[in-house]
């Protein structure tokens, strides 16, 4: 068997892992509960809402540097150098080992198999098609999201698909400005920052408040056309309530195409709480 053949068993291998998940999603969709025994208890009880006092960090994802960090601080990190990229198998590790998150880390590894394999197939010449490698996150804040964006971001830099694999991290107020014109700007340079990288945008929806908001909707524009400019060099992720994301994905008529991964994260049970703050 020669390379690749190897390569296209394995995408084979892949589409088939990815349609039993999504019939066996599926049935947990009508049926209120999955086909398969072995589903995680986490799909189970999404009625279990994470407790109220729980700490913000209870997704496990490490705290964020704080915002004063510009000027010569800034300048020194863009220029140091970046570590070399980590293994896959490793990173594959560290997301078996994420506490809860079952069907997440299903959906996840398929993402990051199929990502694999067309990467192989990139570097043998054999022909792909448009795979696009943009998400969308929703569930309720505290479930893991920031966490899965991140490892998401090394998993591709792993890949080779991205030059840096940094997390920019921003909501609607680091999109949109207060005037007229100054929001594509605004936007522009967020997405300059996360070139190279992952660019997370949380509570997504509130970029798109209606019509009128003109403001918003040349934020949503200025993405759009971005991504389209920089398709081998940006992935973005979008993350927010599961009702709210939907709608926001009409906002603009080329969002929807182009955030084919929708992944959705459920509530952390009793028990999945107790440990991660134990």
């Amino acid at each position: 068997m020669d390379k690749k053949d190897e390569i296209i068993l394995q995408q084979l291998d892949v589409i088939r892992t990815m349609t039993q998940n999504n019939l066996n999603r599926m049935g947990s969709d009508f049926w209120g509960a999955p086909l398969t025994p072995d589903a995680p208890k986490s799909a189970v009880l999404k009625e279990v809402a994470p407790k109220a006092n729980a700490p913000k960090s209870a997704d496990g994802a490490k705290p964020n540097k704080p915002a004063a960090s510009t000027g010569a601080d800034e300048k020194k990190e863009e220029e140091a150098p970046l570590p070399p990229p980590e293994k896959i198998e490793d990173l594959k590790k560290e997301l078996d080992n994420y506490i809860g998150l079952g069907e997440v880390k299903r959906e996840v590894n398929n993402l990051i198999n199929m990502a694999t394999v067309f990467k192989r197939r990139e570097e043998t010449g054999l022909p792909n098609a448009d795979f696009s490698l943009h998400m969308v996150f929703t569930g309720n804040p505290g479930t893991g999201k920031t966490m899965i964006a991140r490892l998401m971001a090394r998993v591709y830099r792993s890949l080779g698909i991205l030059s840096k694999g940094q997390l920019v991290e921003v909501d609607r107020s680091g999109l949109v400005a207060g005037y007229v014109g100054q929001t594509a700007i605004k936007t522009s340079k967020v997405i300059e920052k996360a070139l190279g990288g992952v660019l997370f945008i949380d509570e997504a929806y509130s970029l798109y408040r209606g019509e009128q908001d003109s403001f918003g909707l040349e934020a949503i524009d200025t993405l759009v056309k971005g991504m389209e400019d920089h398709r081998d060099e940006l992935v973005v992720i979008l993350a927010g309530y599961t009702k709210e994301m939907e709608v926001f994905l009409t906002a603009n008529s080329g969002l929807a195409s182009r955030f084919p991964n929708k992944v959705e994260f459920p509530d952390y049970t009793a028990d999945e709480l107790l440990d991660i703050t134990t």
